[in-house]
């Protein structure tokens, strides 16, 4: 019942006279709500990865309505494909895909310390930011066009439109949050 009330059920905010008002609140509350501990784990890995070094661009009070403005607009993309789903989206992987698309940006040649599954062996390597994420992007797009036509239970779970969503709202936010001096800033990529 709480996943119910606190995620984002298409179908539902999409009403014209939602039965709670609060519903149009469900894009941030459902940030903080996860599918499991794989899944936040997985958020705050990613999170951890990536979200210092746009932290330190963008500064705290910038970073968080960055930060929240990106959760909330991946949902309402993933509202776009999916609209007639009745089943809750939840989690912060929208939002983190917007810090991914604005690290994208700011550091496109980062090396990013990657696992490369190669049959029975699992190399790391160094891949350049813009790659990765690149690649990450890509992977996310396609897997949202496949979902186009199929109902929310045929998808996996995966709001892979609310990925590409946040990914390019993050590009678009970072433009029009990024302060004026931040082009003389030291920059360490941690």
């Amino acid at each position: 019942d709480f996943v119910y009330t606190y995620g984002v059920i298409p179908f539902r905010f999409l009403q014209i006279f939602p039965r709670d008002p609060g519903e149009l609140l469900t894009p941030i509350s459902a940030m903080f709500l996860h599918g499991g501990w794989m899944h936040l784990l997985g958020n705050m890995l990613y999170l951890h990865i990536f979200g210092n070094n746009v932290e330190d661009m963008l500064g705290r009070g910038r970073y968080l309505l960055f930060y929240l403005t990106c959760g909330g607009v991946s949902f309402l993309a993933q509202i776009a494909f999916q609209s007639n789903s009745m089943v809750p989206n939840v989690g912060a992987s929208g939002a983190i895909a917007g810090v991914l698309g604005a690290y994208f940006l700011l550091f496109p040649r980062a090396r990013v310390l990657t696992l490369v599954p190669l049959f029975l062996f699992f190399p790391v390597v160094e891949i350049p930011a813009f790659f990765f994420l690149g690649f990450w992007f890509l992977m996310q797009f396609l897997s949202g066009a496949a979902t186009i036509g199929k109902t929310s239970a045929l998808t996996g779970g995966v709001a892979w439109w609310a990925h590409v969503g946040g990914f390019l709202v993050g590009m678009l936010l970072l433009k029009l949050l990024l302060p004026r001096d931040s082009a003389r800033r030291p920059v360490i990529v941690r």
